[in-house]
């Protein structure tokens, strides 16, 4: 069950692509299809999601959303130019008119001094745009993952 601020911050999403007659595709890796969950849990919500990508593997973001090896091998998957290239890569795979997509470590293993626990890069894309910007979320991994979800569907408004 999606809890009801979430529900709430899809709904707004919704009503913000229908002004504009968007569609809108995730690409998640560290939320493993939530922020997909969360929009698909709205009725009415196929006028306005086209689908998503959960890369949760290298080999899948590479295969799926065309994010370059070279990319992941210089910067890593939790990296702003990942974030970028996965934004993009579902864009263009989708046909959609906006992708959001994120990469993190959500704990409580897998971080480093330079990436710790809690690090989320975000990626926002549309039309000939694309922005990146980086949170960090304390708490265990369910707390980071509803982080970067309700943050993911905020997302929307650093376009406006």
């Amino acid at each position: 069950m999606v809890p009801q601020s979430i529900q709430d911050l899809a709904v707004d999403l919704g009503r913000w692509l229908q002004q504009r007659n968007w569609q809108v595709v995730t690409v998640e890796s560290c939320t493993g299809g939530g922020i997909g969950y969360a929009i698909s849990s709205v009725s009415g919500s196929s006028a306005w999601l086209a689908g998503g990508f959960i890369t949760y593997s290298n080999a899948l973001k590479q295969r799926l959303v065309n994010v370059p090896e070279e990319t992941l091998m210089k910067h890593g998957a939790v990296s702003a130019e990942t974030a970028a290239a996965m934004a993009q890569g579902a864009l263009q795979a989708s046909g959609a008119d906006m992708a959001i997509a994120v990469t993190g470590v959500a704990g409580p293993a897998g971080g480093t001094a330079e990436k710790p626990v809690g690090l989320v890069w975000f990626g926002l894309a549309w039309q000939a745009h694309c922005i990146t910007w980086q949170q960090r979320f304390s708490g265990d991994r369910a707390a980071v993952r509803e982080a970067t979800i309700i943050e993911a569907l905020q997302s929307f408004k650093k376009i406006t």
